[in-house]
């Protein structure tokens, strides 16, 4: 049984059928097209694309699109649009164009695409990457003197929508430096490829992955960075160094930047994590005792303790250790630092550095970079045992203090060349960092630069 309310609604409901128009046909307007046919912004036409409803618009490489203006646009006839032509609009971002005709309408979106032909990525044989200069339009490729450089196969990455010359994995004699013309429709750049092969190498990186390219991210900046910045330099791995393929004859200095995601915490994680380093102590501690440089950073710090560095005392690695993992990294809000040592602010490492407010502290980040704050220090203090002073840790450790943070814990020091043996510096700051996987809008490098200078300084100090 229906009640009084249900019954009611039904006549509202035919009744409001019955009102539409007497041939019972709704007024919607339903038949106009809203298509976008021609549009150019400054003159620069648009491609259309009709699945996506996108639209975009090709410019030169270098080209300011604040101030756009809409010198053409032609749409269905009877539609109307939320833009006119004759229109400015501010292209940096993408626009949404809404086309009306009668009750239907469509949005496509607008955007501009800057024509780009850069090659960002060269790697040799799948094993030697090459180090990318974008202003010289240069890329250099270091490979060992046993490589045959007259057929070496590269695997190029460049621009999206861009065509280059020779083509990715055609195998080059680059026993002469070869050219490579990257095109992508205005845009057009050229660059002059060299492979240099290294007999002996005057530096090297070292790391477990047997290749560069599959080092972790944080270690591999920093390995990128040396092989463009430090003379004669060739990454190498530690079964390299077991195995004797690399000449190590005048190599003066050895970089180990070691990064493992969540940190290593002390002497028994550093031993269980890091195996292949320490199956190459001998070869290491070698090295070493004949004189040989070893530049130390992030949790690579504890090996001293390892190949007799600090006498018999394999407990002297550093006693206050943490990370985090590079996915997840912090967000600097600003520039973070440790403070140089007192008494140690004219040491080589310190020099030419990007100044900040305070002389005494080194600036090593900046507002919008993300850091892991991968730490490996020596607390100080009567609390922990084992140094109660600095002067404690320097008595027990044979090293030089030259950096401490907030809370005065180690986290830059030396042990100092002597005896026909190499110097060795150390730096396990969380503020030494490499890699940010983003960074945030508005990033502006400034005091990050002071990483590269402290380490180009380190090598100048070390390989002297």
């Amino acid at each position: 049984m229906k009640t009084k309310y249900q019954i009611i609604s039904t006549i509202c409901i035919l009744c409001s059928f019955w009102s539409c128009t007497d041939d019972h046909v709704s007024d919607l307007q339903l038949s106009g097209d809203c298509m976008v046919e021609h549009i150019a912004l400054d003159n620069y036409d648009g491609i259309i694309d009709l699945a996506s409803r996108s639209i975009v618009v090709r410019l030169p490489e270098v080209y300011e699109t604040s101030s756009m203006q809409v010198t053409t646009l032609t749409i269905s006839e009877g539609a109307t649009c939320n833009i006119r032509q004759g229109e400015t609009m501010n292209m940096d971002a993408a626009k949404v164009l809404q086309v009306t005709n009668g009750d239907v309408y469509l949005n496509w979106t607008l955007s501009v695409l800057h024509d780009e032909a850069r090659i960002t990525q060269f790697i040799i044989n799948d094993i030697y990457q090459g180090t990318i200069d974008q202003n010289a339009k240069t890329i250099t490729v270091y490979v060992p003197g046993s490589v045959d450089i007259t057929s070496l196969v590269p695997t190029i990455t460049y621009s999206a929508n861009a065509t280059i010359t020779p083509a990715s994995g055609v195998a080059q004699d680059f026993s002469q430096p070869v050219t490579y013309k990257v095109t992508n429709n205005s845009a057009e750049s050229t660059y002059v490829v060299t492979v240099i092969a290294i007999e002996k190498p005057s530096a090297l990186f070292v790391g477990s992955a047997s290749v560069m390219n599959d080092l972790d991210p944080e270690a591999k900046e920093a390995c990128q960075w040396m092989l463009g910045n430090i003379a004669n330099s060739l990454y190498a791995s530690f079964a390299d160094l077991r195995a004797g393929t690399i000449d190590l004859s005048e190599c003066k200095a050895i970089w180990w930047h070691y990064h493992v995601d969540g940190g290593v915490d002390g002497h028994d994680v550093f031993a269980a994590k890091a195996t292949d380093a320490l199956e190459t102590r001998n070869e290491l501690r070698s090295f070493y005792e004949n004189g040989g440089a070893l530049f130390l950073t992030r949790y690579a710090t504890n090996l001293p303790s390892f190949i007799g560095v600090t006498g018999d005392d394999e407990w002297t690695t550093p006693n206050n250790c943490w990370g985090q993992n590079e996915d997840a990294a912090e967000l600097c809000g600003g520039p973070w630092s440790f403070r140089i040592f007192e008494g140690q602010n004219d040491h080589p490492i310190y020099q030419n550095l990007i100044a900040g407010d305070n002389a005494n502290e080194v600036y090593c980040t900046d507002a919008g970079y993300h850091i892991t704050n991968s730490t490996a220090q020596y607390h100080i203090g009567t609390d922990w045992g084992g140094y109660d002073d600095h002067a404690a840790w320097e008595a027990r450790t044979g090293g030089k203090i030259l950096g401490v943070g907030g809370d005065g814990a180690v986290v830059v020091w030396e042990y100092p060349a002597n005896a026909g043996k190499g110097g060795i510096i150390c730096i396990g700051s969380g503020c030494y960092d490499w890699y940010s996987y983003t960074y945030e809008a508005g990033y502006v490098e400034n005091f990050h630069k002071n990483i590269a200078i402290m380490t180009q300084n380190a090598f100048n100090h070390l390989m002297k």
